[in-house]
């Protein structure tokens, strides 16, 4: 049986990318698009949605407010180009937050992980067989992909136009990489953007005060702009 999935976004071309996206997988199926959530509160009452893909901003009522009214939601995706509401959206119980531009294979995670959550018996591995599980990430040097278990990563560091991946052997990964690019790659895997430099495994985080995150005897600094969300995160322990 396939999905049915209600896309809400007021950018068309964001609609369309969606679209896009969900036409490439079998199990899925559009059965609507909405510009607002009045909108899609009528579709909701008129059609079965098992999957819903929210935007945040959007006039009148924003994704957020649209969802807390909702007695029985459908399982959610978030898609934004705001990567600040990524905590209010977990708060909610969302299967994943998207940050726009959404690139095919951070949708298929995604889309992976609501089968993972609701139907842990299916699988969409047959669909792309290709692409790494989800506990895993692949990283390309030269001509070669690496896979590196996200389990192995301490933290992860910016160094110019590259990034450096501490693992708890002792060893360093270094690939030519944006740190914006990993910080996407590994949402909803239990990273936190700490610094514009760093990147941290909160399951590896030992002790931390307002100024820095301590991984063992690696004390790394966290960002004046990551303060509160950083300091919020690990004070409720998500």
């Amino acid at each position: 049986m396939k999905i049915k999935c209600l896309i809400v976004d007021d950018e068309p071309l964001a609609i369309a990318l969606l679209e896009n996206h969900i036409s490439q997988l079998s199990t899925l199926e559009v059965v609507g698009t909405c510009a607002n959530a009045l909108q899609a509160a009528q579709e909701l009452r008129t059609k079965q949605v098992d999957l819903l893909f929210l935007d945040i901003k959007m006039p009148q009522i924003t994704g957020i407010e649209f969802l807390k009214t909702l007695r029985h939601p459908p399982a959610v995706i978030f898609t934004t180009a705001y990567r600040e509401y990524a905590l209010e959206g977990y708060e909610l119980d969302i299967v994943d937050y998207l940050l726009k531009p959404i690139t095919f294979e951070r949708f298929f995670k995604a889309v992976e992980r609501y089968y993972s959550r609701f139907s842990p018996k299916e699988t969409l591995a047959g669909a792309l067989n290709h692409l790494p599980p989800e506990d895993y990430i692949f990283l390309k040097t030269g001509n070669k992909f690496h896979k590196i278990a996200t389990k192995d990563i301490l933290y992860i560091e910016s160094v110019k136009d590259y990034v450096a991946l501490h693992r708890t052997d002792g060893s360093t990964f270094t690939a030519k990489y944006k740190i914006s690019d990993l910080e996407e790659e590994l949402q909803g895997k239990r990273f936190l953007r700490i610094h514009r430099s760093f990147l941290v495994n909160l399951t590896k985080v030992t002790a931390f005060t307002l100024q820095d995150i301590e991984i063992g005897p690696q004390e790394l600094p966290i960002g004046n702009s990551y303060r509160e969300l950083v300091f919020k995160v690990l004070k409720e322990g998500l």
